[in-house]
């Protein structure tokens, strides 16, 4: 099949996964089209089966912000009736999902039926969709698109509790690719922790919903009781803060602020804990890549988090804010080896369960039911 992938293109949880999936459609012998107005951080576009087609947004006086969502809907027909898409995946109700109804309506005009999938991932939903200014459009997107999908069942309640929706959500989780964590070389841990320092990491584009200065305070309270050094991984509004905290309290040599980097893969291998303190979190991506690298998890018990890492197992849990347990369940694992060896395990055999080969399928068969709905003649939304 021809699938058409509308994404947001940056390092983000949404984008990262719109990718991945269109990557491992198109070595299954699909061809993906991927439609956005930069080419996606980790998309090949020189490997089989994938395109790259640009959103151009013209600069005219008239308009104060640039009119994104039309340059988009036109795209997404000019790219169906020049490439015979024959199915389009939106991921972002806002504005993705409200852009493709629109390219719908353009192609009904001309008796072509283009089925869309909406995948919810968190922030249009959590956060932009509740503004009142928004969340009309957003009900309308969800309730128009042929199948929904969200990435935790989390998600999905706060979907349904927030906006009258009319059609059924079906739960098709992240998924992680575990090849890309068992790294060819041996991890050195001395490059980052020479002198058999812990390493703890996190991972985030440091937003306040993030809650860094919790990461900061756990860390803090760690170090105290264990030499260790914290690996801040991202850029963001609240790196400055962060940076002055870590100043503050007289640990500032012992915390490396990396900013954005290629080698994660690399810092998660000679990672002992992974922290992350999220206020609200759909799914917790980076906490599943984590557990792919064989990395317990420290976390909030924010949204989607309690659905990756399981409390006691892979790592654990903690009210959101709670900084003396999140540091208190961090020194049990830190300072028991053999604790610590049986979690990683365990969070790694948690992982398995979202590697590609059990998640991927899912939006394969998602796909094959838009389009065998279309081959029967039952179009819900053929002039609606």
């Amino acid at each position: 099949m021809k699938i058409g992938v509308v994404c947001y293109p940056t390092f983000g949880g949404s984008g990262v996964v719109a990718t991945e999936l269109g990557i491992q459609m198109a070595k299954k012998g699909h061809e993906v089209h991927f439609i956005t107005y930069s080419q996606p951080v980790r998309l090949d576009i020189l490997e089989p089966n994938i395109y790259y087609h640009e959103v151009n947004v013209h600069d005219y006086p008239l308009f104060e912000y640039q009119p994104y969502e039309l340059a988009l809907s036109s795209k997404m027909v000019d790219t169906v009736l020049t490439e015979g898409i024959d199915i389009l995946h939106v991921h972002y109700a806002i504005p993705h999902a409200y852009a493709a109804y629109m390219a719908k309506k353009i192609l009904l005009e001309k008796r072509i039926y283009i089925p869309v999938v909406t995948t919810l991932h968190g922030t249009d939903i959590t956060l932009v969709g509740k503004n009142p200014s928004y969340k009309p459009a957003v009900t309308f997107s969800i309730n128009k698109s042929d199948i929904v999908t969200s990435v935790s069942q989390s998600l999905k309640e706060d979907t349904l509790s927030s906006f009258v929706i009319k059609k059924d959500i079906e739960v098709v989780p992240n998924f992680v690719d575990l090849d890309l964590y068992n790294l060819d070389g041996p991890c050195i841990k001395s490059q980052i922790a020479p002198n058999g320092e812990k390493v703890i990491s996190h991972i985030s584009n440091m937003r306040p919903v993030k809650r860094i200065p919790d990461i900061i305070e756990i860390f803090f309270r760690i170090q105290q009781k264990e030499d260790a050094i914290l690996l801040m991984i991202g850029e963001g509004p609240e790196r400055e803060k962060a940076e002055q905290q870590a100043k503050d309290l007289g640990i500032y040599s012992k915390v490396k602020f990396l900013g954005k980097t290629s080698e994660i893969r690399r810092l998660l291998c000679m990672s002992d804990l992974f922290l992350l303190t999220s206020s609200t979190e759909s799914f917790g991506l980076v906490a599943l890549e984590a557990m792919a690298a064989k990395v317990p998890v420290i976390s909030s018990n924010a949204g989607g988090i309690s659905e990756v890492n399981v409390h006691g197992e892979t790592g654990f849990l903690a009210t959101i804010g709670d900084v003396e347990t999140m540091a208190e369940h961090s020194l049990t694992l830190l300072q028991n080896p053999r604790l610590h060896e049986e979690f990683k395990d365990n969070a790694y055999r948690r992982a398995q369960e979202f590697s590609i080969d059990a998640v991927v399928p899912k939006y394969e068969a998602i796909y094959e039911r838009a389009l065998a709905t279309i081959r029967e003649g039952k179009e819900n939304n053929w002039t609606t």
